[in-house]
């Protein structure tokens, strides 16, 4: 498209759950729901659209070693860009990845600084490893250095004990997500196992990552706290074989991890129908390979999530948690198109016609 083109599209255009325009035109890199005037260059695209997706749990600048270089982390990021995926939540990375913002082709990202974790319990070269006596210090100094979000490290294997225990006393918890909202953060953390959650819950937690350890028990006082939960169930499912690795020396975990993994269909859905919002978010950049939201979205649905209320969770409702603008007038234009509509089958996701962002088709 050359400069001063107008883009317009026509067909369904999915500004909202129950907002269907005919049509919509890209002006100046923005939306517009009106013809401009006088608009003689125009190139019109059909199809379905969606605001661009949301990765709500993601790492750019992170491989399973650590920090990556910038040649890495931007094959990371278009990786994603090219799956649809122009709004990441970078829930943790060891990388600076401040330069992305300077690229107009590459997605916009909302980071959380680098993970917090207990010493020696947590991925080695991820996190700040340090006690709890210092956790509030971290936690401030993270928040004012992220893009308004924090990431604890909430629970990992204790070696001593052979399974998942919590890293945090509840003390030291309240003092850090204080210090986080009073920086005006929201905080949120690593949580396979139970144990940790009903401190992190006490102590005013903003979201959970994964969330397997849910229970019966625990939900409905998540669910009044307004508790996210953003469930990386494609993650999840890397489980089992992580516990076929380990049993040897910690059987106990392994058995546990096969538990989490067994229930965490219900586990989802259990947490959606009792309120908890429910978001979407890959994990990738650590194990996991980028460009994975379509399958997230799909195991939503698998989880008991219509399609409707899945697609929300990686796009409406997960820019307005988030505080990004959808498809409204005069905002950036940052949209997919589909072939198809994403509502009668999500598998649709992963196959975009057209992604276009800042106002201009990428990919």
């Amino acid at each position: 498209m050359s400069d001063g083109a107008v883009l317009h599209v026509r067909g369904r255009v999915l500004v909202g759950p129950e907002d269907v325009r005919d049509e919509l035109w890209v002006v100046d890199g923005r939306v517009s729901f009106t013809r401009p005037p006088g608009a003689e260059d125009v190139r019109t695209v059909t199809g379905w659209v969606l605001p661009g997706l949301v990765d709500a749990h993601c790492h750019v600048g992170l491989d399973a070693h650590g920090a990556v270089d910038a040649e890495t982390s931007e094959k990371q990021a278009l990786t994603d860009r090219d799956a649809g995926t122009l709004l990441i939540r970078d829930a943790g990375s060891a990388a600076d990845t401040r330069w992305i913002d300077e690229r107009e082709d590459l997605p916009r990202i909302i980071r959380a600084g680098r993970h917090i974790a207990r010493t020696r319990r947590y991925i080695r070269n991820y996190a700040h490893e340090i006690e709890p006596g210092d956790l509030a210090a971290y936690v401030r100094a993270e928040a004012r250095r992220g893009d308004g979000w924090v990431k604890l490290v909430g629970d990992w294997i204790d070696r001593e004990r052979g399974d998942l225990a919590a890293c945090w006393p509840g003390d030291a918890l309240a003092e850090a997500i204080a210090a986080a909202h009073e920086e005006g953060a929201r905080v949120t953390a690593h949580c396979f196992a139970a144990e940790s959650l009903p401190d992190l819950r006490a102590a005013g937690i903003d979201c959970i990552e994964h969330a397997t350890g849910l229970t019966e028990e625990l939900i409905p006082a998540f669910a009044e706290r307004g508790v996210a939960i953003v469930p990386t169930l494609v993650n999840i499912a890397t489980f089992p074989g992580l516990a076929a690795g380990g049993e040897g020396r910690f059987p106990a975990w392994a058995a546990h991890m096969r538990r989490l993994h067994e229930r965490r269909y219900a586990t989802v859905g259990a947490a959606h129908d009792a309120g908890i919002p429910v978001f979407v978010g890959t994990d990738a950049g650590g194990s996991l390979a980028h460009g994975l939201v379509a399958e997230e979205v799909a195991e939503l649905v698998k989880a008991g999530l219509s399609p409707a209320q899945a697609l929300s969770a990686a796009s409406w409702g997960a820019r307005e948690w988030l505080g990004r603008p959808g498809l409204e007038e005069g905002e950036s234009a940052d949209f997919v198109v589909y072939g198809e509509d994403p509502r009668a089958d999500v598998r649709v996701l992963a196959d975009p016609r057209l992604v276009v962002l800042r106002g201009r088709p990428v990919g």
